[in-house]
């Protein structure tokens, strides 16, 4: 089962790129971010025509996320529980049923926080701190839970070609990258990094001063398991290619293989 995760920088710009690469790579469940578009206004049929279900949780012009699964989507939840202020499209939660069980995904596109010295970088914090409590609670469930998105944390410095670059971003900041590594503490798994020790593992490389040709990338969008999922993952990868297309997102496909029951 390959369950992959995109930030697709408007779903409706990259709608082909995003077919071509579902051909392509066959994913069974995609989490998609910043999508930039209210939920009526996704642009389902392509991708149903290619078999998926699809969740959409949307907002107008800024972020969104959304779930497709060759499976269909149960119990599905938009937004993050602990804030009922919060009203952008952040986050959504599905279950998906597998051979022998569940698997239990969510998607999500957590608030970049720059600049640091503003509320956004509360925000990004406080979202943060209920994304752990959320966490938490699901791991009391001993299901197969997969956190998977943008997560706008570089989590170390082998994470960013150049760290000293990010060293006042609030992507990579002391108290971010404490409250990622309390997320993972819980008993999380960074799948890519429990798979590769390759060197420039990168995710997204800025539209600016030609980051993408310099290969002047960073690693912020993550798939994060819990020990159930972990014991079933046998790869991951990214799908560096899709970055040289004509009019490409600034990220990239991260995805996980699981090995599930026959």
């Amino acid at each position: 089962m390959r369950i992959a995760t995109w930030n697709v920088n408007s779903v409706r710009l990259r709608t082909e790129h995003a077919v071509a690469w579902l051909k392509e790579a066959q994913p069974d469940v995609v989490c998609l971010q910043e999508i930039k578009c209210q939920t009526e206004q996704f642009p389902r049929e392509p991708f149903e025509a290619l078999g998926y279900n699809v969740a959409v949780h949307g907002q107008k012009g800024f972020n969104g996320v959304a779930i497709l699964s060759k499976r269909p989507l149960e119990d599905v939840t938009n937004g993050l529980a602990g804030d009922d202020s919060d009203v952008q499209a952040r986050f959504i939660e599905a279950v998906v049923s597998v051979p022998g069980g569940v698997v239990r995904v969510c998607c999500i596109y957590l608030p970049n926080g720059n600049p640091p010295q503003t509320e956004k970088y509360d925000y990004k914090l406080g979202f943060m701190a209920r994304l752990k409590a959320f966490t938490e609670s699901r791991l009391k469930l001993e299901e197969p839970l997969i956190l998977a998105g943008d997560f706008n944390v570089i989590p170390d410095a082998r994470d960013a070609a150049d760290p000293a670059a990010w060293v006042e971003d609030a992507l990579y900041l002391p108290r971010t990258r404490a409250a990622f590594r309390e997320i993972i503490n819980l008993g999380m798994t960074d799948a890519l990094r429990a798979t590769s020790d390759a060197e420039r593992l990168f995710t997204f490389w800025d539209y600016q001063a030609g980051a993408w040709q310099r290969d002047f990338g960073i690693r912020i969008d993550h798939l994060l398991l819990s020990p159930q999922a972990a014991d079933r993952l046998i790869g991951a990868g990214i799908d560096k290619h899709l970055r040289a297309l004509e009019r490409p997102s600034d990220h990239v496909p991260a995805w996980i293989d699981l090995k599930m029951a026959a």
